[in-house]
């Protein structure tokens, strides 16, 4: 069996206060809070703007010894590049501080904007530019240019490094396109979107990474128990193949941390039944 991580995607959401995060909890404990709670979290700031090594090794010691952080890749590579220019561009988002997370680091998370139709060619020059290793991806970061000071092209030992891709076009519901991720070990995001973006539920990779947005409305509705316990049964036959990542990106009214932590409790039901 995998090992199942349930987490957020992000911790810094004001609605959250005074609901998942009790009266007292400051704004700087708040991910010390979550990680006490859950098991990972998705890192978001990543995708907006290059972050600082420094945030890194905040986080990383915010945390407990087995969390982990899965780090959305940056949209100017995604979004504004495309996935052109990947080669240059890379170097920037891994000297940003990355690697800084040492163990703590998972899966980066590839997320393509509504507008980018499946392009074999285009993606298979992506995924040949990203770095296997965490001492390969420290090689790209020295390759960084001005744009980012201080940089951190260290990494503190040779690890893996895992991707996963979130599509949102509907021309990538097609066996070449999960042939094309399985060839180079890319992890599908199993992404439930209210209906908004395509549901493919295949495994690509040696792990399995998932992104719950809201069933029912876009990043605003939460899940029933019902719906938790599909999911539940979901993830056990996931792990079954692999390790496992989920996060909820529901986050509009504190729903995110509460079936983050309901959908954890019921996996955690399963090993102590065992």
């Amino acid at each position: 069996m995998g090992q199942v991580r349930v987490g957020t995607s992000g911790w810094v959401y004001p609605p959250w206060r005074g609901t998942f995060y009790p009266k007292g909890v400051t704004q700087k404990r708040e991910l010390a809070y979550l990680s006490e709670r859950l098991g990972s979290v998705e890192i978001n700031g990543s995708f907006y703007s290059l972050q600082r090594p420094s945030s890194y090794v905040k986080w990383a010691a915010e945390t407990p010894a087995d969390f982990v952080f899965s780090v959305k890749g940056s949209r100017f590579i995604t979004h504004m590049k495309r996935l052109k220019d990947g080669h240059e561009l890379l170097a920037n988002y891994l000297a940003s501080g990355v690697l800084a997370l040492g163990p703590k680091l998972g899966p980066i998370l590839w997320q393509l904007p509504p507008t980018l139709q499946f392009d074999a060619g285009l993606l298979t020059d992506f995924f040949e530019a990203l770095p296997r290793t965490t001492a390969a991806a420290a090689e790209v970061a020295k390759r960084h240019d001005h744009r980012v000071d201080p940089a951190h092209t260290t990494t503190d030992a040779d690890r893996p490094l895992r991707y996963a891709l979130e599509i949102r076009h509907p021309s990538y519901v097609t066996p070449a396109f999960t042939d094309l991720l399985e060839r180079h070990g890319i992890a599908l995001v199993v992404a439930d979107a209210a209906g908004k973006y395509p549901l493919i539920e295949e495994v690509t990779s040696d792990f399995t990474y998932v992104r719950l947005h809201g069933h029912d409305e876009l990043y605003v509705s939460g899940y029933t128990d019902e719906g938790l316990d599909q999911w539940a049964e979901k993830v056990r036959g996931w792990a079954k193949q692999g390790d496992v990542f989920v996060y909820f990106d529901n986050d509009a009214k504190a729903y995110a941390p509460r079936d983050a932590v309901k959908l954890q409790d019921l996996l955690v039901q399963d090993r102590l039944a065992d």
